[in-house]
């Protein structure tokens, strides 16, 4: 199987669509929009006092639905995969989700992938969802949305979060094959359903090389009980870096405020695992806990004096493009197969974001040199 990266279509706005003929072209496995209510950035440092970015957008909040910019992207590419990266199954009924899954497969000719996960506090509680159990009423989803897809005729369920009464989707899928579907989660019951239920998988922390190799393990595990073929799941990754040409640079990235707020999404855990104490205290549960209206300015001011650049440099790759690749080859040696790699440096301000995509497409160059076709 070849390695080869994936590419973000950016889900907020300003929405720009015209990348998309030069991310059809080959070069990428699949294309992934992320699905959000709001970011992970704090509206209290999201102000020109911090952050240059927010003289040219007024909120960092300015998201859009990724299955309908899934289903525009449809429509204006041919070739590559379109995933959504991921959409939870607190704020769509399952039955929702799997007719809007259908119909953008239908527009993209059985190119849409439906990634799905359990949620996140940030995109759910603000808004009145009820995030009690995520886990166990993202199984009964999958349940519901199989079912649908598989069934030929009108379809019961009598679960503990979905019931369904004669309930039917006759719309068939595209060529017989209804869209594959990926799972984000790294909780051993969510490791679990991903080999039970699906075709490719990434995780939402595999900090190490040993770590992911663990977890997919995990997942294979899974999938071998369930009696589905292990190795046919697309093992995936998420995985942010710090990209820049030198020392210098680096150590100029790490100083900015947006980029030491990546912690945030990192627990208390994880921190003291690799040696640190979380700025945040020792109960911090990373991007679980993250509500951004609620993070004071006095709060984060606090977290920001806290941070230590070396905890960051703990938990993600970083240097030269040559450097990042090295790194990302070593997931590739314990099983992945797509990375996405994210540059967080394009965090630190407007000049470091307009360098942070050839900086990326470098260390893609790299790794797909150095990796090339693998077993």
């Amino acid at each position: 199987m070849r390695v080869q990266p994936a590419a973000y279509l950016r889900t907020t706005l300003p929405l720009d669509l015209s990348a998309l003929e030069t991310l059809d072209s080959g070069r990428y496995h699949s294309i992934w929009m992320p699905d959000h209510m709001v970011s992970f950035w704090p509206d209290s440092i999201w102000t020109p006092e911090f952050t240059d970015l927010a003289t040219v957008s007024p909120s960092p909040h300015r998201c859009l639905d990724a299955m309908a910019v899934a289903a525009a992207a449809a429509v204006r590419t041919r070739n590559v995969p379109l995933v959504t990266s991921v959409v939870d199954t607190v704020r769509r009924h399952p039955a929702l989700l799997a007719q809007s899954a259908l119909t953008i497969d239908h527009l993209a000719e059985g190119r849409f992938i439906l990634g799905l996960g359990c949620g996140e506090t940030e995109n759910t509680v603000p808004y009145g969802f009820d995030f009690s159990r995520p886990v166990s009423r993202f199984e009964e989803a999958l349940q519901v949305i199989r079912l649908l897809w598989d069934s030929d005729g009108p379809v019961d369920f009598d679960g503990r979060f979905y019931r369904l009464t004669h309930a039917r989707l006759d719309t068939e899928p595209f060529q017989g094959r209804p869209p594959r579907i990926w799972i984000g989660g790294s909780g051993p019951r969510t490791l679990e359903l991903v080999g039970r239920y699906a075709d490719g998988w990434w995780p939402t922390g595999a900090w190490t090389p040993e770590d992911y190799a663990d977890k997919l393990a995990a997942v294979r595990r899974s999938a071998e009980r369930a009696g589905r073929d292990p190795m046919a799941i697309t093992p995936c990754i998420i995985q942010v870096c710090l990209i820049a040409r030198d020392g210098a640079a680096l150590a100029e990235v790490l100083s900015a405020p947006l980029v030491k707020a990546f912690l945030l999404q990192v627990s208390a855990e994880m921190l003291r695992a690799v040696g640190y104490e979380h700025p945040m205290g020792q109960d911090w549960r990373g991007y679980q806990d993250i509500d951004p209206a609620t993070l004071t300015r006095e709060r984060i001011v606090d977290f920001l004096d806290r941070v230590d650049p070396e905890a960051i440099l703990a938990v993600v790759p970083h240097g030269t493009p040559a450097q990042v690749a090295r790194v990302l080859a070593e997931f590739v040696d314990a099983g992945l197969r797509v990375p996405k790699i994210l540059d967080y440096g394009a965090m630190a301000g407007l000049a470091y974001t307009a360098a942070s995509a050839e900086l990326v497409r470098e260390t893609e160059d790299e790794l797909m040199r150095l990796c090339g076709e693998v077993t």
